[in-house]
């Protein structure tokens, strides 16, 4: 069991570490949402078909089969979240859209005890809640910055994520990242339906194009299998990485200057994360000496 929670912590980080690029490279573009969802999404699409094909080969199809209808809903939050994410992202500062993310470990939990009735540890509690406190830190100097429309499609994508892991996690016997590419696909249509499809400037596309073919798929699918493994709530406390690290490479490239208050809440999250790994490791060392 411990085992299993040590291989779940550790997908679920790797996939926060490919992602922690994201907003930056969505920042760093001058291409409208719309635009910028199209060419995300269609690219997405084939990353994911290419890396499922690669994985499953003539078990695809199988494989796609016994996702079922939750795979079809994860497919589906899966475009909405990134809707949220990117409209968010271009219509307010990042600060405020990676912290509203930031809440999803506590839907996610309060999801997973609503509908499936599954509980989880004071210790993961404590963590979240201490983890939640740093990230509004990191959110009061920014308060009131942007369009009311970015925090609320950044509200839209916490929600649509926290419901994505949570049904993946009640179906573990199935690998819901095969699903990610008609997310992908639907999220591309959308856009396209709402005149998406035009070609950016080649500076623009180069970023999209590094994004969605390189750091987000690997992201994407390595946090998908997180739930097979962990709840829901502690796929999504890795992601507050993201906050962190996302809003410093910001600052670092783009000059948006967090406050004093946000320095102190990315020390909390950043120290409550170890802190919670670091139990984690020393649990399934004593459990293997245990076993020995």
């Amino acid at each position: 069991m411990q085992t299993t929670r040590i291989k779940g912590l550790t997908i679920a980080a790797l996939g926060v570490l490919f992602i922690v690029p994201d907003a930056l490279l969505v920042k760093i573009t001058s291409v409208d949402p719309v635009v910028f969802l199209f060419w995300r999404g269609l690219l997405l699409a084939i990353s994911f078909f290419v890396i499922s094909w690669a994985r499953y080969r003539s078990r695809l199809v199988p494989e796609i089969r016994k996702c079922g209808r939750k795979g079809l809903f994860c497919a589906g939050a899966f475009a909405i979240s990134t809707l949220g994410f990117v409209v968010g992202m271009k219509n307010t500062a990042a600060g405020n859209v990676l912290v509203i993310l930031n809440t999803a470990p506590v839907i996610a939990a309060v999801i997973a005890w609503a509908v499936w009735k599954e509980t989880l540890p004071l210790r993961t509690w404590v963590v979240i809640l201490v983890c939640v406190t740093g990230a509004t830190f990191m959110a009061v100097g920014e308060f009131g910055k942007g369009d009311p429309l970015g925090l609320l499609m950044a509200v839209v994508a916490a929600t649509a994520l926290a419901s994505n892991l949570n049904v993946a996690r009640s179906k573990p016997d199935s690998d819901m990242s095969v699903m990610l590419m008609f997310g992908a696909l639907v999220l591309a249509g959308v856009a396209a339906l709402l005149g998406g499809a035009q070609v950016p400037s080649a500076h623009d596309f180069f970023f999209i194009a590094l994004l969605c073919l390189v750091f987000l798929p690997t992201a994407c699918i390595l946090i998908q299998i997180g739930p097979r493994y962990i709840p829901a709530a502690e796929v999504s406390l890795m992601l507050l990485l993201e906050t962190v690290f996302g809003s410093f490479l910001v600052w670092l490239f783009l000059g948006e200057v967090p406050p004093k208050l946000s320095l102190v809440g990315g020390v909390i999250v950043f120290s409550a994360l170890a802190v919670h790994g670091w139990t984690e490791v020393s649990r399934y060392r004593k459990a293997r000496v245990a076993v020995d």
